[in-house]
């Protein structure tokens, strides 16, 4: 607590690259939702000066604008991990799981992103058809939302904690309802999106997941014009989300609405 001012200064300087790390530092003190960890954070200094942050929980977050000085500075603390996820700018991740590796972590899941960004002056628009609606999810949607959460987790080959711990994820998935926007076709969900950051520098969309029988009918690019069209409303610098390299078709969906890369992301879960 005693740098947290410091610290949201320090990740400002590379606001867009660093709005995850942002909102965590933002939320050092607070009591955590359900279902998310306490967030920690360490920091580099030269003399009195914070040069660089990291948090370790509840995932682990590298300040884009950490130079190799700093990296090595926070080394030793991060290399400490024995599970769990890091996700930031690739040459930052590759030199920290260089060092992982050989304290013999293995990989479960490890795949390259681009993070991508829209403006309100760069968004366009779509318009719904016959049928379908947008709108903020609700607490009877929650049965919807926890199968669409597992799914996607599925798909990502990732494990599913709802398999160890059903009650503890559908109280995860219940305490992000709030932030979530969905599109139904007919009154069936087919759509779900989460801005699970809501800062002034930018909102960040995760989560994002269209029901298979339902794709390639629109339904994410209205979903996701919707929870950009909120972020400018309230005064958002941007809205931003991460794809995965190769998926063209969602390449080609935020391409269309106006999104654009400017940082190349690392993603590793690892134990």
């Amino acid at each position: 607590m005693r740098h947290r001012d410091a610290a949201l200064d320090c990740l400002a300087v590379r606001a867009r690259a660093n709005l995850l790390l942002l909102d965590v530092a933002h939320g050092l003190g607070r009591r955590p939702s359900a279902g998310f960890g306490r967030p920690e954070l360490v920091g580099a200094f030269a003399g009195e000066r914070l040069v660089g942050v990291a948090a370790l929980r509840p995932s682990i977050l590298l300040d884009a604008g950490l130079d190799e000085a700093g990296l090595g500075v926070l080394m030793p603390l991060l290399e400490r991990a024995g599970g769990g996820l890091v996700k930031s700018p690739d040459a930052l991740v590759s030199r920290l799981w260089l060092r992982l590796e050989r304290r013999g972590r293995r990989a479960l899941l490890d795949r390259w992103e681009q993070a991508c960004a829209v403006t309100p002056a760069s968004l366009l628009e779509r318009a719904p058809e016959a049928g379908v609606e947008v709108r903020r999810a609700q607490l009877e949607d929650l049965p919807a939302l926890v199968h669409a959460a597992r799914a996607s987790l599925r798909e990502e080959g990732r494990p599913d904690p709802h398999d160890g711990d059903p009650d503890g994820f559908r109280r995860w998935v219940q305490s992000r309802v709030s932030r979530a926007t969905v599109v139904t076709l007919d009154g069936r969900i087919g759509f779900v999106a989460y801005a699970d950051v809501q800062r002034p520098q930018g909102w960040l969309l995760q989560g994002v997941y269209t029901w298979p029988t339902l794709r390639r009918r629109g339904l994410a690019a209205l979903g996701v014009a919707e929870v950009c069209r909120g972020a400018f409303e309230a005064g958002a610098d941007h809205a931003q989300l991460a794809v995965v390299e190769g998926n063209q078709p969602a390449q080609r969906l935020y391409e269309g609405l106006g999104f654009r890369p400017f940082e190349r992301l690392r993603t590793i879960l690892f134990a």
